[in-house]
């Protein structure tokens, strides 16, 4: 019986093992796939504008504040 233990935990740890084995292998593939794409079609950058958020008064955040304990 302990012997059919120790095999069915070999073979769990195997199919474990393997799988990510499968998987490091495929995901370096792709990673490697993505980069020769990406010479041919590289992303565009679009860089944002900072939109300036206008300055609230002090009574507002205080009543937002007490706002949000209460609703707890």
């Amino acid at each position: 019986m302990l012997e059919e233990g120790l095999i069915v935990t070999a073979m769990g740890m195997g199919t474990v093992l393997s799988f990510l084995i499968i998987l490091i292998v495929s995901m370096s593939l792709i990673y490697k796939v993505l980069l020769t794409i990406n010479k041919f079609f590289p992303e565009v950058v679009v860089e944002a504008t900072p939109v300036k958020k206008a300055a609230a008064s002090s009574d507002e955040e205080i009543a937002i504040a007490l706002a949000a304990t209460k609703a707890l």
